[in-house]
């Protein structure tokens, strides 16, 4: 089947590669023509594990294109649109780029191509791009909504071998060429969902924001147990062994961010307001997130005395989940941000991050924010160790090292990572979130 993506995002490139991968002609489409450049090279914008590799692969197999114009739509039997949809000051979805790129896509189009949308967008967004392609397109076209569930750090993955693949469609035929083109990804039995569009678009947003509230609520009871003395992980452990509960997105910490949660809460409420209702769980997961990324430095204030000035801390991690290089509203920024208006120096580092972490802030904190290649010399001179993503290198240091190399021998463990019994062993102070060593108890 001939393939076209419009948007090489995260969606957008890992969606188009892994269809080329399966065997059909891709083609990813960007308005960037420098990353269209690095992408026909071969190279890979974004790091996500086993991406550039399959893009290499597939470029060389001649399955996998990249171009700056809409052409290949001419010749495609599918086209996804996979562009951006960033939230606005107001929570409200912008809507420009898919619009946009509709209008693109209608004008070239041939008679029965699907038009898919892959962008998260709000509820009802099908229509308004239905109403586009009508009045600009001289063929019939379907329009289907087939939303993305994947996590970045293995999206490959998770696109390759789907837990669901959820088919919003109005036309029987469209729905069967997309049951087509998705079957050998779900050999192994798992379901494709087929709904009205407006339902799919629902159930993005309904799943995102189920999960985020999973977090917000471990969240509050971290906070509960730091105030009555009961460990968050042993409470985990016995909620999440109910099946009705279940494992997943249950692990206290600094609060949820990238791409997703944050803007799609965001753009659910928004909706929701609009047709005159108030989400108020959706909304306190909300507002519990935003407090909780700020929740550590409460602990280094109350340790510090209110006194941050002078001080440097030292960052291990700043992408918002590990195996990514993505900050976007990742809880780094925000401790970040916070300890820098203190007047705290703040040494930093990821294995992959640290360059987009260095531009999301202003250039007057130039000389107080510093970026390592090695997680050690980032400890020179600290006087406190932040685990803020939980990169798998972080969980077996050598403390003896990181000792040696502070000022103050103090680790605010905002993943929970460590044994908190195990770091007081080795000579430290230890803050986690809704955890405490048991000599403290």
């Amino acid at each position: 089947m001939k393939v076209s993506v419009i948007g090489t995002g995260y969606v957008g490139l890992v969606t188009g590669t892994c269809f080329a991968e399966m065997g059909h002609t891709v083609t990813c489409i960007d308005i960037d023509p420098k990353k269209i450049e690095l992408l026909k090279q071969g190279g890979c914008p974004i790091y996500e594990p086993g991406l550039t590799e399959m893009i290499e692969r597939n470029i060389k197999a001649k399955r996998l294109f990249f171009s700056t114009d809409y052409d290949s739509v001419n010749h495609a039997e599918t086209i996804f649109l996979a562009v951006g949809t960033p939230s606005q000051d107001s929570g409200e979805a912008n809507l420009n780029y898919l619009f946009e790129a509709t209008k693109q896509v209608a004008a070239k189009a041939k008679a029965g191509a699907i038009v898919v949308i892959k962008s998260t967008v709000p509820v009802g967004t099908c229509n308004k791009v239905r109403s586009i392609i009508s009045e600009i397109s001289k063929h019939n076209l379907y329009l289907v909504n087939n939303p993305e569930f994947l996590k970045e750090g293995t999206a490959v993955e998770d696109f390759m071998r789907p837990d669901r693949v959820v088919i919003g469609y109005q036309e029987e035929k469209a729905a069967a060429m997309m049951e087509e083109l998705y079957a050998p990804l779900v050999r192994q039995g798992n379901p494709i969902f087929k709904m009205s569009n407006i339902s799919a678009e629902m159930t993005k947003y309904a799943a995102n924001c189920f999960l985020a509230t999973k977090i917000s609520f471990i969240n509050e009871i971290a906070r509960l147990c730091d105030l009555t003395g009961a460990d968050v992980e042993e409470v985990r452990k016995g909620i999440t062994s109910d099946r009705r509960i279940g494992q997943h997105f249950l692990y206290a910490g600094p609060g949820y961010g990238g791409s997703c949660f944050p803007k799609d809460v965001k753009a659910l409420l928004y909706t929701a307001k609009e047709h005159g209702l108030d989400l108020t769980i959706v909304k306190a997961a909300d507002e519990v997130n935003n407090r909780q990324k700020l929740y550590i430095v409460d602990k280094m204030k109350t340790h510090f005395n209110n006194n941050l000035a002078g001080k440097t801390f030292t960052f291990w991690g700043v992408a918002f989940k590990p195996n990514t290089d993505d900050v976007r509203e990742a809880p780094s920024i925000s401790i970040a941000q916070e300890l820098l208006n203190q007047g705290a120096t703040v040494n930093f580092f990821d294995p992959v991050a640290s360059h987009n972490f260095v531009r999301e802030f202003d250039s007057k904190f130039a000389s107080s924010l510093k970026s390592f290649d090695d997680k050690y010399l980032a400890c020179n001179g600290s006087s406190g160790l932040i685990i803020v993503t939980e990169w798998k290198e972080f969980r077996f240091p050598d403390f003896e090292v990181i000792k040696n190399a502070m000022s103050e021998k103090v680790i605010f463990d905002a993943k929970n990572i460590y044994n908190p019994d195990r770091i007081v062993e080795e000579g430290f102070k230890y803050f986690g979130i809704g955890k405490r060593p048991v000599s403290e108890q």
